[in-house]
């Protein structure tokens, strides 16, 4: 059967159910179509967007001045009222063209700087990816990626900041000075214009003046090399300052040069093995003297703008605000060059001086050393770091120890023989020992053995932490050697770190550089955060216990100024066995002398020494850091209103007992020589109250009995107090007023005094005894009977009897039997109450012959 014929809607309703699966992909194509056309679209929008912000980023960018890009601009410096100091500037220059610059100190700078130089339009789009990558990862800034053309531009134009639009608009500037000079014009402004320390711009200059070669056809690889890695940091890689930097700066280099394929591998390696100092001037040939004043204040702007900024202060034109105060300034060159306030044995003897206010942590004063020479020298306030010996326990020890532990400065210690946890030994500086001490003592003192002891007790990690906390720069882990100053420290941190002591434990970062203003009148503030590093009671405990050292310690005689609160600690280092030997030391030498002290308006560190540790310091000579320091602290002083460190209310005052360990509070009884007044942490003071010097009670019910029959005397008495295993019992007796004499010892409680004298009056004490301590005695006074008289017969002779103890009153023990020859029958039976055993003299009666004398 034919079937029927299908209408127009079933034939459409079966050919769309054919088409189904081809209908789907067609749909899922016209969707990738739309994402693909948004994405375009999103792109275009992203790049218009791009480069919408990227116009807006450079549209106050500033033209190109090519004077400014070839001629640096000097910087002048102020002082702290803002009057002008000098200008630093880049007078000592040469220009070399690039046609005199040869192949290989180009290929040195492009290793270094750019390799990828002559192959960009001013941006390094390979070197630019890695830096943003770092960037993301690690921050912005994080990674630099400027080409020579960038660096030619920079900071000549733009601010200081960072920041995103800086960078685009150094990009384009870099763009434009492409597009205007050729390569090796802009290579030319590079290398003439890079600061290569020594108050000197250019690399020929830098040539004549580090190889006293004026044609740099005459470098060799590795001057070359040096050369082109000092742009990076000058002042650290100075060879004639830091040989050792700068020859690992060149290392590097050479290193980068042979990656680059600019040398081969027996190039690089013959020109690492030669000694960077090997062809450098010899410092007797070196012309650069000084001329700028304050020539050690300078340095630390110097230095301070580098690590802070990235300008160059000697060509940028840089207005900078210091902390300078010219007067110490000038009072700390003339009592280092002079004999003004100490004499010094020779001229080779170096000193060093940091000068801060205490209370904003700024640099007043630089000594950077003694008769120096060489601009841009060293400085040993600020570079030359050296062992601080006892000036470090405030810091590593007793300053912990109090943060910590909330040790009181009564806290005692046991200063005896001690070894470190290696087992080697540790010792005073007087080979002494001292016994049981409070830190206070042990501080002005200058024990080393009771600072090992508080360093260990608050624990290495601990009293790092500390140290960095207050700027100082410790290796991590420390040793218990640093406790006593094993630690390198320069001056400088030194200061900052006392300060911060003076300061009620409030720290600020030394320095010098208030604030900078560009040639755009763009000002760049450079001051410090202050931060609290420790509690107010370890800052005053500190500073207190450092008033005591600087009045009664080992700075007392030199350190010392009248009518000024001042506290401060003296440190000496030491030789070792092998430096004693090889130097020749002889006995009592030291390589190092330290004073750092403060009052509540300045803060001043002094290192004295030789740059060389061969040259010992003698005698006197050790305490030409005291004498330094009381000069100039005395000097900046005066009319200056210096009030006492404030005593904060996290404190109280308290009253310990003299060697007392752990420390006891003294009692009523202890005699004022013995009592210490010491400060403890408020609610940390010692709990157990002295009973040393206490009053032990008085023997109770003190009783003295006769008995007849034995002809003796018995004594009682009672002892109620708690602890009596160590009460002794003192006995003494008199008769018949007569002079006192002991009879015992005892712990009993009782005593038996034989062969009692008839009619005798006795008078007995009885005093309780612990060691150093006695009661009140108790006494009590008995007369012993007299014996009865017998009847006399009328008829019979008178007989007297010798009632009168002639023969037996004495004090002595004889059974004297004075058998005098007259009617008095001196039976005199004498009894002494003091031991019986002593025999005395016995008087015969008064009618009896003198005959009957007893011994």
């Amino acid at each position: 059967m034919a079937q029927k014929p299908q209408t127009r809607e079933e034939r459409r309703r079966q050919q769309a159910a054919k088409n189904k699966k081809p209908a789907g992909k067609k749909a899922k194509k016209g969707m990738f179509k739309k994402i693909f056309l948004a994405l375009i679209a999103l792109g275009i929008i992203g790049m218009l967007t791009g480069i919408a912000t990227f116009a807006f980023m450079i549209q106050d960018t500033p033209k190109l001045d090519e004077s400014l890009l070839k001629d640096p601009i000097s910087s002048k410096i102020y002082d702290m009222d803002k009057k002008l100091v000098t200008e630093v500037g880049s007078q000592n220059r040469d220009y070399v063209s690039y046609e005199d610059i040869p192949k290989l100190v180009e290929n040195a700078f492009l290793a270094t700087e750019d390799v990828r130089f002559y192959k960009h339009n001013g941006i390094d789009i390979i070197r630019l990816g890695g830096a943003v990558i770092a960037n993301v990862t690690e921050g912005f800034g994080a990674e630099g990626a400027s080409t020579i053309t960038q660096q030619v531009v920079k900071n000549y134009f733009l601010g200081f900041e960072k920041t995103l639009s800086r960078k685009a608009q150094e990009a384009w500037l870099a763009y434009q000075l492409e597009q205007k000079y050729t390569k090796q014009q802009i290579f030319e402004m590079y290398v003439n214009k890079i600061y290569m320390s020594e108050n000197m711009h250019g690399v020929l200059t830098a040539s004549k003046t580090y190889f006293g070669k004026d044609d740099l056809s005459e470098l060799e690889l590795h001057e070359a090399a040096l050369l082109a890695g000092m742009p990076q940091s000058p002042n650290n890689y100075n060879p004639f300052t830091n040989p050792e930097k700068a020859e690992h700066r060149r290392n590097v280099v050479l290193s980068l040069m042979h990656q680059h394929g600019f040398i081969t591998k027996e190039e690089k390696e013959n020109a690492q093995k030669i000694p960077v100092t090997s062809t450098l001037v010899k410092e007797e040939d070196r012309k650069n003297k000084k001329e700028e004043p304050f020539d050690a204040f300078v340095d630390m702007v110097i230095e301070e703008v580098t690590e802070k900024t990235d300008f160059d202060i000697f060509s940028d034109g840089l207005e900078i605000y210091t902390t300078l105060d010219p007067n110490a300034q000038t009072h700390v060159e003339s009592i280092l060059n002079t004999d003004a306030a100490v004499q010094y044995p020779n001229d080779d003897m170096q000193a060093a001086i940091t000068l801060l206010d205490t209370q904003t942590g700024e640099i007043r004063a630089i000594g950077g050393g003694r008769n120096q020479q060489v601009k841009r020298g060293l400085n040993y306030a600020i570079d030359e770091k050296r062992q601080p010996g006892s000036t470090i326990k405030p810091i590593l020890d007793y300053g912990p120890a109090i943060e910590h532990l909330r040790w009181g400065t009564y806290h005692m210690l046991e200063d005896k023989p001690m070894t470190y946890t290696t087992g080697e030994p540790i010792r005073n500086w007087n080979n002494k020992y001292n016994g049981v001490m409070t830190m206070r003592s042990a501080l002005a003192k200058s024990i080393n053995i009771p600072a090992l002891q508080a360093f260990q007790a608050v624990g290495a990690e601990k009293a790092r932490e500390f140290g960095v906390n207050l700027g100082l720069t410790l290796k991590d882990p420390i040793y218990e050697s640093a406790s006593i100053g094993s630690h390198e420290i320069a001056p400088i941190e030194m200061a900052g770190a006392y300060a911060a002591f003076g300061n009620n434990g409030f720290f600020t970062e030394p320095y010098s550089v208030k604030k900078i203003v560009l040639r755009d009148k763009t000002e760049i503030d450079l001051t410090p955060e202050t931060e609290v590093v420790m509690k107010d009671y370890t800052a005053f405990m500190i500073s207190d216990m450092l008033k005591t050292a600087i009045k009664e310690g080992t700075g007392a005689t030199y350190a010392n100024i009248p009518r000024l609160h001042v506290a401060g600690k003296t440190g000496t280092t030491n030789y070792t066995k092998e430096e004693i030997s090889e130097y020749g030391i002889q006995n009592g030498g030291v390589p190092d002398s330290w004073f750092v002290g403060y009052t509540t308006r300045y803060t001043a560190s002094v290192w004295t020494g030789y740059k060389d540790r061969r040259t010992a310091l003698y005698g006197n000579e050790q305490k030409i850091s005291q004498m330094l320091f009381r000069n100039l602290m005395t000097h900046v002083s005066k009319d200056v209103d210096t009030p006492d460190f404030t005593v904060p209310k996290s404190v109280e005052r308290v009253q310990v007992e003299k060697g007392t360990m752990p420390a006891k509070l003294a009692s009523e009884y202890t005699p004022k020589d013995q009592i210490l007044y010491e400060w403890a942490v408020k609610g940390n003071v010692p709990k157990e109250v002295s009973k040393k010097f206490d009053k032990i009670k008085t023997p109770g019910k003190l009783e003295a009995k006769y008995d007849e029959k034995k002809n003796e005397i018995i004594l009682t008495w009672e002892f109620d107090q708690k602890n009596t295993t160590d009460i002794k019992f003192e006995v003494t007796a008199s008769l018949d007023e007569g002079p006192e004499q002991p009879l015992t010892t005892t712990t009993d409680t009782g005593l038996k005094i034989a062969n009692a004298v008839p009619g005798g009056i006795y008078s007995f004490k009885v005093t309780a005894v612990r060691g150093e301590q006695r009661s009140d005695p108790a006494t009590i006074k008995i007369q012993v009977p007299e014996p009865a008289q017998p009847e006399s017969d009328e008829n019979e002779d008178e007989v007297e009897t010798g009632n009168e103890n002639g023969n037996g009153r004495g004090n002595g023990n004889g059974n004297g039997q004075g058998n005098g020859n007259g009617q008095g029958n001196g039976n005199g039976n004498s009894n002494d109450p003091a031991d019986a055993n002593d025999a005395n003299d016995g008087d015969d009666g008064d009618d009896g012959d003198e005959e009957g004398d007893n011994e």
